[in-house]
């Protein structure tokens, strides 16, 4: 995958990150598990792409293409 691709789920993962930080300290009361789902997904998002970023999903057997050997 392209860089710019896992840029693009970073940036997604901090703007969850941060809609989930805004909302814990509005005004209106929000539903505690509502934050934490945002916090966490949006976290969890940032892990993703950096990890791909780095180059670690690569080494996953299923996003290798299979090596066909007639002999």
């Amino acid at each position: 995958m392209n860089k710019l691709y896992w840029f693009g789920i970073i940036v997604w993962g901090l703007f969850v990150t941060g809609c989930g930080l805004t909302s814990a300290g509005a005004g209106e009361a929000q539903q505690p598990q509502d934050v934490m789902f945002l916090l966490a997904g949006g976290l969890l998002t940032c892990l993703v792409g950096l990890v791909g970023l780095c180059g670690f999903m690569g080494w996953m057997g299923s996003s290798q293409p299979e090596q066909k050997s007639y002999l």
